[in-house]
């Protein structure tokens, strides 16, 4: 006893977490391969997302399908897309971050560029929607470069990872403008999934997370991605044993030591731990009385984000669209001009920029919660002018803006989520979160698409800002503030 007692009080000074030795080596040459790295595979799903804009009206007129047929191409892949978010939680919890990332890599590299050769639309269908199963595990690489980066900087550094995804939004609707007119929709498709194999040629040198090495028990295996972590960033760990601190069942923090003894009794730890992290244990935590009010409250707002995201950028398109019926007296009615469709969905994704550097600028002084709440009310404001028919130029810079505000309050939602829950089932919290959002990208072209093609333009627009209202009044709602807390402890 005497002996346990004493091990215990000098546990402050002799002990330290993922979280000590991160912050104690803090953000530099690892991050940032890693953060490159994470970066390719975001800008692939982005590219694979934009692409949704451009190839459905090419198949349309190359095949002569309707336009029901031609929505079906991305409802489809959100479709795909709320099955592989799931899957890809519950595969990066149970065998690692690796094992996720490297689902979504095949996935969508493999069968992305296997849909530029479909023969038909069935097949084309068939193929698009095991792509949006790749890509609706793409967030396990948001998560992965999350758990490498310091809890004091960590909002700013996940704001910089989200502008790989504009990046890509942007690379995607320059590569259509130069491709699409020349060589078509095939290309187009084919180029979009090369990202995905430069995660597959640098793949055999990429570490697992520290982070879920310790939440499985594997503690000497966490401790050399940590020491190499601080070779390469020219530092060196705190001194004393790498240990593993846990969150109890009735939220209270319990630091459970795991001192490096033997690889045998590391196995068995790490066997009993894997038990607990089957899909059915992750999702009873999930909706655990300490998490349920967070659960489903996120929930709603990845629906309300990607709702949001996605109707944008589709009255992006709508708006653009010359050949709406119901314009304004005195609008020319021509066909729809593509020059002008490249043009003004170039315009809005360059909006993704500003609310990114607002994000990074923010999250880590106001918060989560107050960042997400201002851009949302923000982009309220913005969008509700939109319910008549304005000028072109005026439209277009009401679409950037809320666009940028949109591309924010995503971007720190993409810090929060993760961060409310354990690490030992926080891929599966976010992918079901996730995959919750994407019925949002499927329902968004019912609203932005089948209004606005039947002169109901008010209406939509009203849609959209009552979901932006509630889902900012769902950010007021949170019980939890997690700017500057560690993980394990937040």
């Amino acid at each position: 006893m005497a002996g346990d007692e004493a091990v215990a009080g000098g546990a402050e000074c002799c002990y330290y977490t993922t979280d000590d030795a991160l912050s104690h080596v803090g953000f530099g040459r690892f991050q940032a391969l890693v953060l490159a790295y994470a970066g390719v595979g975001w800008t692939a799903e982005a590219m694979e997302i934009m692409l949704l804009s451009f190839v459905g009206p090419s198949v349309k007129d190359e095949w002569g399908i309707s336009a029901q047929q031609e929505g079906l191409i991305t409802s489809v892949v959100f479709a795909g897309m709320i099955i592989g978010a799931c899957l890809g939680g519950v595969i990066s919890d149970s065998y690692g971050r690796r094992a996720g990332f490297l689902f979504t890599a095949v996935v969508t590299g493999i069968f992305g560029f296997l849909s530029a050769l479909s023969p038909n639309y069935i097949c084309l269908l068939t193929l698009r929607f095991v792509v949006g199963m790749g890509l609706g595990a793409g967030h396990v690489l948001g998560t992965w470069f999350f758990e490498f980066v310091p809890a004091a900087k960590r909002g700013t550094w996940v704001v910089v990872f989200h502008c790989t995804w504009t990046f890509g939004t942007i690379f995607q609707a320059l590569i259509a403008w130069a491709i699409m007119p020349v060589l078509g929709w095939r290309w187009l498709i084919a180029l979009s999934s090369s990202p995905c194999f430069v995660l597959l040629i640098f793949y055999g040198v990429t570490p697992e997370s520290p982070r879920y090495l310790c939440s499985r028990g594997r503690t000497a295996d966490a401790k050399l991605i940590l020491e190499r972590i601080a070779r390469v960033n020219n530092m060196s760990l705190p001194s004393g044993i790498l240990i593993q601190q846990k969150v109890s069942d009735n939220g209270v923090d319990v630091e459970t030591i795991l001192p490096l003894i033997t690889s045998q009794d590391s196995d068995a730890t790490d066997m009993s731990i894997s038990t607990k992290s089957s899909f059915t244990n992750a999702f009873r935590t999930l909706v655990s009385r300490s998490l349920i009010r967070s659960t489903l409250l996120l929930w709603f707002v990845y629906f309300a984000f990607s709702f949001a995201y996605s109707g944008i950028v589709l009255l992006t398109s709508e708006l653009s669209n010359g050949e709406r019926r119901c314009a304004p007296v005195g609008m020319p009615l021509r066909q729809q001009n593509d020059v002008r469709l490249y043009r003004d969905v170039l315009v809005t994704s360059i909006a993704e920029f500003p609310g990114l550097i607002l994000a990074a600028l923010l999250v880590d002084r106001f918060g989560r919660k107050l960042s997400m709440e201002g851009f949302i009310l923000l982009c309220f404001a913005f969008i509700a002018p939109l319910a008549v028919p304005l000028g072109e130029g005026l439209a277009t810079t009401l679409l950037f803006s809320a666009r940028a505000c949109i591309m924010g309050s995503y971007a720190v939602l993409y810090i929060y989520g993760p961060e409310i829950y354990p690490t030992s089932c926080r891929n599966t919290g976010v992918g079901v979160a996730t995959s919750v959002g994407r019925i949002g990208g499927m329902v968004a072209p019912l609203i932005a698409v089948g209004l606005l093609e039947n002169c109901h333009q008010k209406e939509a627009v009203f849609i959209f800002d009552v979901v932006l209202f509630l889902a900012a009044v769902a950010c007021a709602l949170f019980p939890l503030e997690t700017k500057g807390c560690q993980i394990h402890c937040c």
